[in-house]
């Protein structure tokens, strides 16, 4: 059993709202299950820097035949708007990020508790408390694994932008996000999630290992940090790892590997004469984005992106 879940640095007067919310979540919860399908589709229950929501009908048009009889198998899982949005019903789902695959892994598993921990989340948020919460997630001394897990979700619902960013150290370095009524808890989001999440398997690793894990006939699908576009647009920094052009290359070997063992294997990434260059001896196709992780509203254009596949 999970350890007590404290209300941290709740201010004073707000116990009872606190009390209040973790006697309800269970309830909601329930409630949010009965009323939800076995089989809804799900969207994305965190934010997460070039995350796919608003590409799905655009990249549902290039998989490979008979995808729904193939296993899913996704390297740089990130906020997992495709998973989510098709429900395929066997999954892979792999990152580097190894505080995202907890997240997932406690939602999967407990989602009920984690419900509880994000409630109480919700009705102690303000910006003290949130830079409590950081300091506590980047000295790693939450108590038990559903509270770092909620403080995962809670990072990410308040802080700047959404961003998931790290310094070289491993420390989450995010500010303050002055958003008027984040939605921390949200019951219907996380319920659906976590039944889609059910069946799947979830594994800390580095994009390498997939070649230890997939078989013939896989749908392999690869989402890395993109290659800039400009010397001012490089943001990779979701783990402490860097990603460059060193990796890039690596991943397209993987991709090569995939391909030679009969996997169906697509990748996206920015529309760069590099990336073009590396997926040449495949099927390339051009897909437009929409862009958000600018601070600067008016920065935030559409740009194509590059789809590569081994399959037509």
């Amino acid at each position: 059993m999970a350890a007590p879940l404290s209300s941290n640095s709740a201010t004073p007067g707000r116990s009872v709202a606190v009390s209040s919310l973790r006697t309800r979540a269970p309830s909601v919860f329930a409630s949010a299950q009965a009323a939800t399908p076995a089989r809804e589709p799900a969207t994305p229950f965190l934010k997460w820097a070039g995350g796919k929501s608003r590409l799905v009908a655009q990249l549902r048009a290039l998989l490979p035949p008979a995808y729904h009889r193939r296993r899913h198998i996704e390297t740089f899982v990130g906020g997992g708007a495709l998973f989510f949005a098709w429900r395929p019903e066997r999954a892979l789902l792999m990152d580097l990020n190894g505080d995202l695959i907890h997240t997932y892994s406690v939602l999967r598993d407990h989602p009920t508790e984690l419900g509880v921990a994000l409630a109480s989340l919700q009705a102690a948020h303000s910006e003290a408390h949130f830079y409590g919460i950081r300091d506590t997630y980047n000295a790693r001394t939450s108590r038990c694994v559903i509270e770092r897990a909620a403080h995962f979700i809670y990072l990410n619902k308040t802080c700047f932008n959404g961003l998931h960013r790290v310094n070289q150290s491993g420390a989450f370095n995010v500010p303050f996000g002055r958003y008027d009524h984040p939605k921390i808890f949200d019951e219907t989001t996380l319920v659906r999630a976590s039944r889609a999440l059910a069946d799947a398997e979830l594994v800390h690793a580095s994009f390498e290992r997939v070649l230890r894990l997939a078989k013939p006939g896989d749908f392999v699908y690869f989402d890395p940090p993109y290659e800039p576009i400009s010397t001012t647009a490089n943001f990779t920094a979701y783990a402490a790892e860097s990603f460059g052009r060193a990796e890039q290359m690596r991943l397209r070997e993987v991709f090569a590997a995939l391909d030679a063992r009969g996997c169906k294997v697509m990748l996206s990434n920015n529309d760069t004469p590099f990336t073009r260059e590396l997926y040449a001896r495949w099927q390339v196709d051009i897909v437009v984005a929409p862009r958000a992780i600018s601070c600067d509203a008016s920065k935030r254009s559409a740009v194509t992106e590059v789809v590569a596949r081994n399959y037509r």
